[in-house]
């Protein structure tokens, strides 16, 4: 076995094309130099991603205790609008949750399979696009913290999808969009208290991604029903490693598994 160690999302270059990097505890793979490879990826146990026991991931790479109780899989977390670390109000860890929400935020658009409103930290762009395999993408607004971006974001799902379809973003189904036009378009929906930190000139970011052969239909890899997988590497875009028999691995829904890499 060439390589092993825990699946944590793969880290990111922002390049022409993007760079790649699986980063395990002593070793990492540029993965861009494994395209057009063939590799096999084996699973070997569990790893909770916080108390680091051989027990079932239950999401975002945590074991099911973990999950409940730990600050960094907080409601939150995904539902950015239910921050409360502005009020001096703790959920689970008020430290943890000051350093994380207490920041600068961005609320973005991104064209991805369509144009979608999300949230990031500020120190998380681009990087935060490039994981959701997004072709293009704009800042509308950057705040001082995580709820107000947060009720930004649900301002702007009644009239922008907030969700990938990430067969459609696999296939590359895309079309391009005017997101400044957008941007422009959503200004009047925002609330009140976020109006004052609209950006009111930038341009369309866009991310290239090194892939050879998009699949026509896509299908996942799950590594607790087929435990190794053997395939040749033509693609790598969001999170996902496509393989040329249009089987597709989502690195970040695997966090948490060990899993060992050989390259032939």
């Amino acid at each position: 076995m060439l390589y092993q160690g825990v699946l944590t999302k793969m880290e990111t270059e922002y390049d022409s094309p993007i760079q790649y990097f699986l980063v395990f505890e002593n070793d990492f793979i540029n993965m861009n130099q494994m395209l057009n490879k063939t590799i096999r990826i084996s699973f070997v146990k569990h790893q909770c991603l916080n108390c680091s026991k051989d027990k079932p991931i239950y999401r975002q790479g945590f074991c099911q205790s973990c999950f409940f109780e730990i600050p960094q899989a907080a409601d939150w977390i995904m539902r950015p609008e239910l921050s409360t670390a502005h009020l001096d109000k703790e959920d689970r860890d008020l430290e943890y949750e000051k350093k994380v929400q207490l920041q600068p935020h961005i609320v973005y658009l991104a064209n991805s399979s369509n144009v979608k409103v999300g949230v990031t930290r500020k120190n998380q762009v681009p990087t935060r696009w490039i994981d959701q395999g997004a072709h293009e993408a704009i800042e509308i607004v950057e705040v001082p913290n995580r709820y107000l971006a947060g009720i930004t974001e649900v301002a702007l799902k009644e009239y922008v999808a907030d969700k990938t379809n990430w067969r459609n973003m696999l296939k590359n189904d895309i079309v391009d969009e005017n997101l400044v036009e957008w941007r422009e378009r959503l200004k009047t929906s925002m609330p009140e208290e976020a109006k004052a930190y609209f950006i009111e000139s930038n341009t369309e970011t866009n991310l290239e991604f090194p892939v050879y052969k998009y699949p026509t239909k896509p299908k996942s890899l799950n590594l607790s029903k087929t435990p190794e997988y053997t395939g040749k590497l033509v693609g790598i875009k969001g999170q996902y490693l496509i393989f040329e028999d249009e089987t597709v691995f989502n690195v970040r829904s695997n966090e948490g598994l060990v899993v060992g890499i050989d390259v032939f």
